[in-house]
């Protein structure tokens, strides 16, 4: 059965789903963890009926696109958008001025007047922050609808999550490798007295 098209599908479906994407590329290249995060997303996507998931950062004071999947033709946000990070939904979550869950931005006023200074509806919001290990808050993993969903249900919260959870540690696997990439090599000197004999 291909759980991704099967409409009576469970959260915990979904979440197997995105746990064998993630999981699978532990050691992967860049570009194949790209592709991973890129499939989870659409994934993600599809299984919500959603019609924006992406990956923010928070580098420098602005919110960055690292990764995007949207409907078909929908341009609403693209990989490298960037704007300040203190006007953004993604900040307002994570320091508690907008919840996770918003099933109907229209209805709540906090965000009912942040949609008025966007190109573009939102309707049904979820979004959830991506904290490493040491407690640095990375970005987010948010998706949102154009319209309010009829019955947007609150697992998905839950799924994104959980899937927030793996992405930082997909992240910080990422830090490593390149750290380990960029360490110049050990020229530490030998003492003379350690030295192989010369002949």
């Amino acid at each position: 059965m291909n759980l991704l098209y099967d409409p009576g599908y469970h959260p915990d479906d979904l979440v197997v789903q995105v746990s064998e994407l993630l999981v699978a590329t532990a050691d992967a290249s860049d570009e194949l963890l790209d592709q991973s995060i890129s499939e989870v997303l659409r994934l993600l996507r599809d299984r919500m009926k959603m019609d924006v998931v992406f990956v923010s950062e928070f580098t420098r004071g602005q919110r960055v696109m690292r990764y995007v999947e949207t409907s078909p033709g929908d341009p609403a946000v693209a990989v490298g958008d960037a704007d300040l990070l203190e006007v953004s939904w993604c900040q307002r979550v994570v320091d508690g001025r907008l919840p996770e869950f918003i099933p109907d931005a229209r209805q709540l006023p906090a965000s009912a007047e942040l949609l008025k200074k966007l190109p573009f509806p939102i309707g049904t919001h979820i979004s959830t922050p991506i904290v490493l290990r040491d407690g640095e808050v990375y970005g987010t993993l948010c998706t949102f609808s154009m319209a309010p969903k009829d019955n947007p249900d609150p697992n998905h919260l839950k799924v994104l999550r959980y899937t927030a959870k793996l992405a930082a540690e997909k992240i910080e696997g990422r830090r490593e490798q390149d750290r380990q990439r960029t360490q110049p090599a050990d020229l530490s000197l030998v003492p003379l007295d350690k030295k192989p004999p010369s002949f």
